[in-house]
This record gives C-alpha cells, structure tokens and sequence, in this order.
C-alpha cells in the first residue's frame, strides 16, 4: 500500500483530475483545497502579495495504480510546466496501524 501525495497549483486541478479519470486512477481521495507554502516555483500565500494558492491530493493504493496516478500527473506536468506540480509516493510502514 502506498501513500500519494500530489501537491500543484490550483489552476490545474481540474486538468489533474480529469487526467487522473483518464488513466482510471485516483478515485478515492481526500483533498486540502488551501495549501500554502513556497517552493521552487515561489511563494503561494493566497494574499494581496502572493495570491496564488495550492490544492493537496492524498490517496492511498497499491503499486499498479500508482504508476497510473504518476503518469496522469506527468502528462499534466509536460502540459504546463511552470505550474509547480509535485508528486510523492511513501509506503506504508509495516508497524502502522
């Protein structure tokens, strides 16, 4: 069981989950509609300054439907590539509950 974590801008988020209906991936998820932070692609505070914000995706599956999500998110990536889009995989500890 993997965890995936997708961390982008909020102007792709539509186009991140209509790639991930394409490739039959990413289903079930929970989603952190406000993120903010700084990254390589600069600040996303939602403010007068740095108005930009991000969305977070957490899902949880196996191996196969991972590489899926992964090239969803890569499709999306090469489409627009200065959109700070990020995705990370972690496998679930064997001492979790």
């Amino acid at each position: 069981m993997l965890r995936i974590e997708i961390i982008a801008n909020q102007s792709v988020e539509e186009n991140i989950l209509e790639a991930l209906a394409k490739e039959e991936a990413g289903k079930f998820y929970t989603k952190f509609p406000n993120i903010y932070g700084v990254g390589s692609t600069g600040p996303r505070m939602g403010d007068a300054v740095w108005p930009e914000e991000n969305f977070a995706l957490v899902i949880w599956c196996e191996q196969k439907e991972a590489l899926r999500i992964k090239k969803a998110v890569d499709a999306v990536k090469e489409k627009y590539p200065g959109e700070g889009i990020k995705l990370f995989g972690f496998e679930k500890p064997e001492t979790a509950w």
